[in-house]
């Protein structure tokens, strides 16, 4: 039983360390300001683009502008970070990547079935409340 409550007590301290982003990934999510906002299948003037994409963009910029944390750019190369959203029926995605790297690792993301929602998008706000935690 002892060794039961010790590996359950090890699993549980190795999943909290992994929750905690690296130093770097802090630095990034911390010092940011400036957002583009995308699909992962193109950006809002994107004729193909499916239109719960469309709107999933707008309403995630229109969060971002009402945080009055982060400035919304049109641009990537003038962001500090992408987030990159998808709307299905099934479930809505939210990731935030480095807009200064080339690699396609997300720094955070999540996701949940209407999460993306005109006017509410809870993605939008886990991810607000996240930033704030990072920020102490």
């Amino acid at each position: 039983m002892r060794k039961l409550i010790g590996v359950l007590l090890l699993s549980l301290a190795t999943a909290t360390l992994w929750a905690q982003p690296s130093p770097a990934v802090l630095g990034i999510l911390r010092n940011a300001k400036y957002v583009y906002v995308t699909s992962y299948d193109g950006n809002e003037f994107n004729p193909s683009l499916l239109p719960e994409d469309r709107d999933a963009i707008i309403t995630v910029q229109d969060a971002m502008k009402k945080s009055g944390k982060y400035v919304v750019v049109y641009e990537p190369y003038q962001a500090d970070m992408i987030l990159r959203v998808m709307s299905r029926g099934s479930e809505d995605v939210l990731a935030v990547y480095d807009a200064r790297s080339n690699q396609g690792t997300y720094l955070w993301r999540t996701m949940h079935r209407g999460g993306l929602q005109k006017d509410e998008a809870p993605l939008v706000q886990e991810f607000l409340g996240e930033m704030a935690k990072f920020s102490k």
